[in-house]
């Protein structure tokens, strides 16, 4: 099956009347955020997305997202494969309702994303966050994978304070008085 490249710019409300579903690719090529916050990746992201209407007749899209980078180790500084799969959930919401303030009542399980003046949506910089959003914190290998073992770890050495005279010295010359 051959890899179609997603739309980077879609609209949601008619893809969700549409009930759309895709299946593509996007190139990490045009991901400058994520490219810098890995030490490679691999040339593109799989996506999945779907286009729907729920029961209380919310617009939403849901899907995954799946690719691969070398991350580099905070404990040894070498690199080490990482895949990355991560699924999200959105509802659609119009910048008038977020800068006036009403609220929009959305569940638990829609996380709001805001549409533009045309109704369309940024897919490639959405799929970008939801990329960096599930890197790790600290990117580590596993401890038995990692080349500096437990017992080789050093974290500083402490330089032991200087001796400072005791204030309470001067009462013991009184003492002996």
């Amino acid at each position: 099956m051959q890899k179609v490249k997603l739309p980077k710019f879609i609209e949601p409300v008619k893809s969700a009347t549409k009930r759309s579903d895709y299946k593509g690719v996007m190139m990490t090529s045009d991901m400058a955020r994520f490219l810098s916050a890995v030490a490679t990746a691999a040339d593109t992201v799989e996506a999945e997305v779907r286009f729907d209407k729920d029961e209380q007749g919310l617009n939403f899209f849901q899907g995954q997202l799946s690719t691969s980078v070398e991350l580099v180790c905070q404990r040894c500084n070498e690199q080490f494969a990482h895949s990355i799969h991560t699924s999200f959930c959105f509802s659609p919401v119009k910048r008038k309702a977020v800068e006036t303030d009403d609220e929009v009542e959305l569940p638990d399980i829609y996380e709001p994303v805001e549409v533009n003046d045309h109704g369309e949506i940024n897919l490639l910089q959405l799929f970008e966050d939801e990329l960096i959003l599930s890197l790790p914190i600290v990117a580590l290998h596993a401890e038995e994978d990692c080349n500096i073992k437990r017992d080789e770890m050093q974290f500083g050495k402490i330089e032991p304070a200087d001796e400072r005279p005791n204030p309470f010295a001067v009462l013991k010359e009184l003492k002996r008085d």
